[in-house]
């Protein structure tokens, strides 16, 4: 099972509260320092998630291969 989220570090103290099935069982923690630029780049991959033109764009996109499934 992989369980992935985002934290921010505040004081060098992460504390992290897993879910349920989790319990008595060993974990790998590893720690990533994401950046400024990878955080912006992710923010506005959310955005662009919702904006219409975008979404109509990839709606063409799916249109035009969809016969190449």
């Amino acid at each position: 099972m992989t369980y992935r989220q985002t934290y921010k570090v505040t004081d060098n103290t992460l504390v992290i509260t897993l879910p349920f099935a989790f319990r008595d069982k060993q974990v790998v923690v590893t720690i990533d320092d994401m950046g400024v630029e990878r955080n912006d780049k992710l923010s506005l991959m959310k955005q662009a998630s919702l904006d219409p033109l975008y979404l109509a764009d990839m709606n063409e996109v799916n249109e035009d291969f969809k016969k190449a499934d």
